[in-house]
C-alpha cells in the first residue's frame, strides 16, 4: 500500500514564515505603509505563534494587496521575494527530507500550507512538490479580489482541505499503510492528529510539549543542521 506524506511549510521546511516575509517584501516595495503594516503584520505573527489568531481578520489584510495590483505586477514582485526572501530560508536539511520523500515510488507528497496559493506555488516548486494544498485566494478575470475562495487551509481547515483533496483523487485515509504530517505548529493539531505518524518539525513551545507527552517524532531542520536530526 502507498504512504501519505504531508509537510507544512511556514518554520516547518523554511526557517521563517512566508506570509510574514510576504507582507515585509511589500512593505519593502513601497506598496505597503510601512509603520503601520509592519505593526500589523508582526501582530498577527504573534497571534499565530501563540495559538490565537483570527484568521479572518488575517487573509484580510494579507491577500488585500493582491487585489490593489496588477497580476503581472505581483507576479514579477514574487520571483524577487522568491530569489531574496525564500531561498535563504531553505536548509539542506529541509530540502534532503523532501527530496528523500519525493523519491519514495509508493509515496503522495503534498505541501499542505494555510498560506495562499499565489505566494506558495513557486515555493512549492523549489522544493519539488508536484501537489499543493493552500488557501485560495478569489481570482476573477485573471486578478484577484482580496477575498478567500473556499475553506482557508487553516487550523481544522487544513484536515478538511486534505481530505478533500484525496476524496477527488478517489483515495481516502484507509489507501495508505501510512500517513505522516511534518509541522511545527500547534495550530496544525488536528491534522497532525489525524494521521498515523505526526512529526514535530521545530516544534513551538505547546506542540514541543505534546509531541514529548504522547512520543511523537521530534526533528530539528534548523540552517546550522547539516541534515535532519532527532532532538
Amino acid at each position: 500500500m502507498m504512504r501519505l506524506i504531508l509537510f507544512d511549510l511556514d518554520n516547518t521546511l523554511l526557517d521563517g514564515d512566508s506570509d510574514f516575509a510576504w507582507a515585509q517584501f511589500l512593505i519593502q516595495k513601497g506598496a505597503l505603509e510601512r509603520q503601520a503594516q509592519e505593526e500589523r503584520n508582526q501582530r498577527f505573527l504573534a497571534d499565530y505563534e501563540a495559538g490565537t489568531l483570527d484568521i479572518e481578520a488575517f487573509l484580510n489584510f494579507q491577500l488585500a494587496p493582491l487585489a490593489a495590483h496588477s497580476r503581472a505586477t505581483l507576479e514579477a514582485w514574487r520571483a524577487e521575494y522568491v530569489k531574496e526572501s525564500i531561498r535563504p530560508m531553505m536548509s539542506l536539511a529541509a530540502r534532503t527530507l523532501v527530496r528523500d520523500h519525493l523519491a519514495e515510488k509508493d509515496g503522495i507528497t503534498i505541501l499542505v500550507t494555510a498560506t495562499n496559493s499565489f505566494v506558495t506555488a513557486p515555493i512549492a516548486r523549489e522544493f519539488g512538490f508536484a501537489h499543493l494544498i493552500a488557501t485560495i485566494p478569489e481570482c476573477i478575470n485573471g486578478e484577484f479580489t482580496g477575498k478567500v475562495k473556499g475553506i482557508p487551509a487553516f487550523r481544522e481547515g487544513k484536515l478538511v482541505r486534505v481530505e478533500a483533496w484525496l476524496e477527488a483523487q478517489a483515495l481516502h485515509w484507509g489507501s495508505f499503510a501510512e500517513s505522516r504530517f511534518y509541522s511545527d505548529s500547534q495550530n496544525d493539531l488536528p491534522l497532525l492528529e489525524k494521521v498515523s505518524h505526526p512529526i514535530a518539525v521545530n516544534p513551538d513551545p505547546h506542540l514541543f510539549q505534546v509531541a514529548t507527552a504522547r512520543k511523537w517524532g521530534i526533528l530539528q531542520l534548523r540552517h546550522n543542521n547539516k541534515g535532519s536530526k532527532p532532538l
